[in-house]
């Protein structure tokens, strides 16, 4: 369970939820994590925690995703604490569950921003590095909303659709590098992401909810193993397997009904 100890790790969106479970998989293989996110406190309370549980190194980097040059600062301190990337954790990002029409542009372009602009600038910065020192692991946070299109998540779920297919390609042109990039489709998670979103819970999310420990460890298993692509959870998986061979418009029509 030690083999990161000569591995550093940056967690984006480390401050609650998946982003926690991702730095706490990775400092129990004694990796040196990097939290960013935007709520310093809760990122200095869980490097405590993780020094103090693991041994490991743990730097804290306070940053806003969707600022401007906000991702070169987080780069340039990453850089300045001499500390090198090998593993990158692609985390940080929100939904907004609305009518398109109802959704304001600017709650709608933050989003935009920090789970697509933000996750493919910093994957651009870090990993030539990786693919310089021969080694290197990257994990991007999809959903389970990127394999179909989502009403009232019409925006979010393009945007997860968007990291799918972004990551795979990448992970393909990575081939013989000694760099992989996989990406992680979850479901309904027991984190703050609905409450972000402003939606309650359905049905379905209790029906097929799981916890923000078990999605964490799947995402950081699968990625060390180097796979492209994962769906945590069998019902996720099936809802994933079968959306290929039901028509355009009743993959649509069922998102709708599990999300409204």
């Amino acid at each position: 369970m030690r083999e990161l100890e000569k591995r550093t790790a940056l967690v984006t969106g480390a401050s609650s939820g998946l982003g926690v479970d991702f730095a706490r998989e990775l400092a129990a293989r004694g990796a040196t994590v990097i939290l960013a996110a935007r709520r310093e406190d809760r990122l200095n309370d869980l490097a405590i925690t993780l020094r103090e549980l693991h041994g490991v190194r743990v730097e804290v980097v306070a940053v806003d995703l969707t600022a401007v040059d906000a991702v070169e600062t987080l780069c340039r301190q990453v850089a300045e604490s001499g500390l090198s990337v090998d593993i990158l954790v692609n985390n940080a990002g929100f939904g907004a569950h609305a009518a398109f029409v109802d959704l304001s542009w600017e709650r709608e372009q933050q989003m935009l921003e920090l789970d697509i602009l933000a996750l493919v600038h910093l994957t651009k910065k870090l990993v030539p590095g990786m693919v310089d020192r021969g080694w290197g692991r990257i994990l991007q946070v999809a959903s389970i909303g990127a394999y179909q299109p989502c009403p009232t998540y019409a925006s979010y779920g393009a945007a997860k659709a968007f990291v799918r297919n972004f990551s795979e390609a990448l992970h393909f042109e990575l081939s013989g590098t000694g760099v992989t990039c996989t990406v992680i489709s979850p479901g309904a998670t027991a984190t703050e992401f609905m409450e972000v979103a402003g939606q309650e819970v359905t049905w379905a999310h209790r029906l097929t909810l799981m916890s923000s420990e078990a999605v964490g460890r799947i995402g950081i298993r699968s990625m060390l193993a180097g796979r492209a692509s994962v769906v945590p959870g069998w019902v996720n998986k099936l809802a994933a397997f079968s959306v290929r061979f039901a028509p355009r418009r009743l993959a649509t029509w069922a998102a709708w009904l599990v999300m409204r």
